[in-house]
């Protein structure tokens, strides 16, 4: 006679529910204590500054770096170690200041090349304008040749285009048609104190030979610290370039940041939308929920572990965003199945039967994920190891969130809004046919 298997038995995941929203709750507390202290760490992405990536040539200290960028006159430096095998002395440097022209810079800029005013009009050799154009204006100096009609300044006060009157073009080479006379550069970096020239051959270059039209590229910041380092630190330590250079500037930064929270605000509220037409009053406030936990919760870690806010965080996030909702999608599937299988078990523990069928499915797609994010966290470089960092957080925090917050969330409006509107139908029921057995036996 053949034996008939019995299902296994289903986990009571209900009964420890009070347990794990205790958890939830505490490492909801310390994920706001940490944004106080010790706040969230933002990288050049949405605070500003200049990064560097630099490999020195010898052994050498955190804290003797510091010390050669802060007497540079930088403020605040960051100096992170990065573990790579190609470079064994590579450092992160970060500094707040960015790469732009003051006002005083711009107006010596200016006079430097002779920008003829506005209001002179079109006359290639006429006098200047009168007013406060004309006291700015120095004729003497400036001969026709010199004069300018346009003067532009990049986003980042690295580049200046010119547009002069004349022919620009100084004595041409084999290698170089229009080479740039040699007077434009050196008229420039003599009136304008703290511009430097960025060494290159090609520098500055005629861009437009028909409209006299030319480039000038200055050093920035991340020149200005490495030439710096050099002269403090030697040429035996500091090498002659950064293998990296970014920066960014305040304004941009904080765009950034705000389309950062926009987008994943927006995702957030995309995602209700489309769980609100998914599954009814009982299941929806759950997943809705389990979701705001999840992303709550991997900000949190983010900022207890200090990891760097940037751009692949905002994607890190986004990612778990859309993971978190499909796991708890497939446990809400099962337990609606559920319900239509099993009509006379309890709801507590249809949800068991529905977690425990499902348990593992969720092992192996969270464990996949997670063994492939492992290798990232520790051999990638610092932002590849911050993007790993903040999905296997991710993943983790919504295989969770699916058993122990939207499950047992509801499982209580259940039992407090739906079980006691039944039980309200099926008293008012029992009284109308109580009332008409004794309107019948009248």
């Amino acid at each position: 006679m053949a034996k008939i298997k019995t299902p296994p038995r289903d986990f009571d995941f209900m009964g420890l529910r009070r347990y794990f929203i205790g958890l939830s709750a505490v490492l909801a507390v310390l994920s706001i204590v940490g944004f106080f202290y010790p706040g969230p760490r933002f990288g050049t992405d949405f605070r500003g500054g200049t990064e560097l990536e630099v490999a020195f040539q010898r052994d050498i200290s955190p804290a003797d770096i510091r010390a050669a960028v802060v007497e540079s006159g930088f403020s605040s430096p960051d100096v992170v170690a990065v573990d790579s095998d190609d470079h064994p002395n590579q450092y992160l440097i970060r500094v707040k200041e960015v790469t732009a022209l003051t006002d005083a810079q711009k107006e010596g800029i200016r006079k430097a090349l002779c920008l003829v005013p506005e209001d002179q009009g079109a006359d290639a050799a006429g006098g200047p304008a009168d007013g406060a154009a004309k006291a700015a204006f120095d004729e003497a100096a400036c001969p026709p040749e010199r004069r300018t009609t346009e003067v532009k300044f990049s986003p980042g006060g690295d580049k200046v285009a010119a547009r002069f009157q004349q022919d620009v073009c100084g004595e041409a080479t084999p290698e170089v048609k229009c080479p740039p006379r040699s007077d434009i550069a050196q008229q420039l970096v003599d009136a304008v104190e703290g511009v430097e020239l960025r060494p290159g051959a090609n520098n500055p270059v005629v861009q437009n030979q028909r409209d006299h039209r030319v480039e000038f590229f200055f050093k920035s910041k991340g020149d200005q610290l490495m030439d710096n380092m050099r002269e403090r630190l030697g040429t035996d330590v500091v090498p002659e370039r950064a293998l990296r250079v970014e920066w960014i500037g305040a304004k941009a930064s904080g765009d950034l940041r705000d389309a950062a929270i926009k987008s994943i605000t927006i995702a957030i509220v995309f995602i209700m939308l489309y769980i609100a037409f998914r599954f009814d009053m009982r299941f929806a406030p759950g997943a809705i929920a389990a979701l705001i936990h999840d992303v709550f919760l991997a900000v949190g870690a983010m900022v207890l572990f200090q990891r760097e806010f940037t751009l692949s965080s905002v994607a890190a996030i986004l990612t778990i965003v859309g993971y978190s909702i499909n796991d708890t999608v497939v446990v809400y599937d099962r337990i609606r199945e559920n319900l239509g299988k099993y009509r006379k078990m309890t709801f507590p523990k249809i949800i068991n039967r529905s977690i425990t069928e499902m348990l593992g499915r969720t092992i192996r797609t969270s464990g996949l994920t997670g063994v492939a994010m492992f290798p990232f966290l520790f051999f990638g470089s610092g932002v590849i190891r911050d993007f790993a960092f903040t999905l296997l957080v991710g993943v983790i925090v919504g295989t969770y969130s699916s058993i122990y917050v939207a499950a047992p969330l509801t499982e209580i409006i259940d039992r407090k809004v739906f079980g006691t509107a039944v039980k309200k139908k099926r008293r008012i029921k029992r009284r109308k046919k109580g009332a008409a057995a004794v309107a019948a036996s009248v």
